[in-house]
């Protein structure tokens, strides 16, 4: 048995909000009353263990559509069981992982392998299917054979599916077996240099970069495919100003269109890549101000349901490559909530419910997985954290640190992180 005692409860699936206390038992919440109520109809046993959560946010656990633990295949980057601490340590116990590993998720055995694996890390480990075989854009998967492998969504992250016909077709599948499809959206004919916008830090550099055009093109042709098939999907780590409004626009005619937004593109700007290098370095590119300020604006106004991390880790040696040969990607499961805190909180765009259910509800809901609420009868997975207290990001449990972030002072210092009625992150 567990009870977490006097914490303030901010569950945005319901609405809960207050002081109360929680008692859990065998991963089941059993009992939430108010703070100091006697626990009627239930029996204290004397292992139980008490967590005093008194001037504490407790929230339900954090779910992260989008992460890539590097397994199999990279796992010198990352693997399950180091990208499941860096979560835990972060406030997550749900997490999606992408399928650009190798071999790739495009068949049921590697999808029920990693499934396997990651029951075993102490979080709730769910798992993508490609949408094409090798993720080559030439062929689909066989989606109803990989869903019932255990596959939560569609995803070839990292390319888009640039054959405007087979992009429909796989719709039409998708929404027939009730899946959702994430789309990397940037069109590879217009770029000269990933990962650095096509700007005038581009040209400090000597580069050409990556121009909006290529994800604005990208979304535009799927907003219309969606349209037309009736299949819902996500457009990911949006990052250009154009895009926000075209969905935003989508959704006001009905399309079943979604959006997730990063921490680093709420946060940062091309300016980065000044400063940061190679840890600045990310598909698709930071962009101007002006592009991260429309996509905190689409997160006030709910265009954007979803804050993911997009967490993507790389080797020290890889990120000190030249500019224009270093991977692009950048780690964030440990600072997300900080960061949303930091930029979007304290700063005064949206409340502190709001973000969270960015951080939970918004993403458990359109992919269809059981968490992100605070109930009885409900699984045990919580979040306590002080968004006040600050703490220093000095050292990641993930095996790579290709952060920027690394170093900073930040808000929001997580105390516990709870799945399934245990502790998977404790000071």
């Amino acid at each position: 048995m567990l009870i977490i005692r006097g914490g303030y409860i901010i569950d945005p699936a319901s609405g809960l909000e207050g002081e109360k206390d929680i008692v859990i038992e065998d991963g089941t919440v059993i009992k939430i009353c108010d703070s100091g109520e006697k626990l009627s109809g239930v029996e204290i046993t004397e292992d139980a263990q008490i967590i005093d959560a008194k001037g504490k946010v407790v929230a339900p656990g954090l779910v992260d559509g989008h992460v890539h633990f590097r397994d199999p295949g990279f796992t010198y980057k990352e693997d399950i069981e180091s990208g499941a601490k860096a979560a835990a340590k972060g406030g997550f116990t749900s997490v999606i992982m992408m399928g650009n590993t190798n071999p790739h998720m495009d068949n049921a055995e590697n999808i029920k392998d990693v499934l396997a694996r990651g029951e075993k890390t102490g979080i709730r480990v769910y798992t993508c299917a490609n949408v094409t075989k090798d993720m080559a854009g030439k062929e689909l998967v066989n989606m109803k054979e990989l869903c019932d492998a255990g596959a939560v969504l569609f995803t070839d992250d990292g390319k888009p599916v640039t054959d405007a016909s087979l992009m429909e077709k796989a719709c039409t599948e998708a929404a027939g077996l009730n899946k959702v499809i994430s789309l990397h959206e940037e069109n590879p004919e217009y770029i000269k240099n990933n990962g650095i916008n096509a700007g005038e830090i581009a040209k400090k550099l000597g580069i050409e970069g990556s121009p909006r055009v290529a994800e604005i093109s990208m979304v535009e042709r799927d907003i219309e495919i969606a349209r037309k098939t009736g299949a819902e999907i996500v457009v990911q780590h949006i990052s250009a100003a154009e895009s926000v409004e075209l969905i935003r626009q989508a959704k006001k005619q009905g399309v079943k269109v979604y959006a997730e937004a990063t921490p680093h593109h709420f946060t940062l700007t091309e300016v980065a890549v000044l400063k940061y290098g190679a840890l600045a370095k990310m598909n698709p590119p930071l962009r101007l101000e002006s592009d991260r300020m429309a996509i905190i604006e689409g997160l006030k106004d709910g265009t954007i349901e979803m804050v993911a991390t997009d967490h993507a880790p790389h080797s020290r040696e890889e990120k000190a490559k030249d500019i224009t040969t270093a991977p692009s990607g950048i780690t964030g499961l440990e600072t997300s909530l900080a960061l949303g805190i930091r930029e979007l909180v304290n700063k005064g765009y949206m409340t502190l419910k709001e973000l969270l259910y960015r951080m939970t509800a918004g993403p458990a809901g359109i992919y269809g997985i059981d968490a992100g609420y605070i109930k009885e009868g409900g699984k045990a997975d919580f979040v306590i954290f002080d968004p006040d207290e600050m703490w220093d990001f000095v050292q990641s449990m993930s095996k790579s640190s290709n952060t920027p972030f690394l170093g900073e002072r930040l808000p929001g210092k997580i105390s516990y992180t709870i799945c399934n009625g245990k502790v998977v992150y404790g000071l």
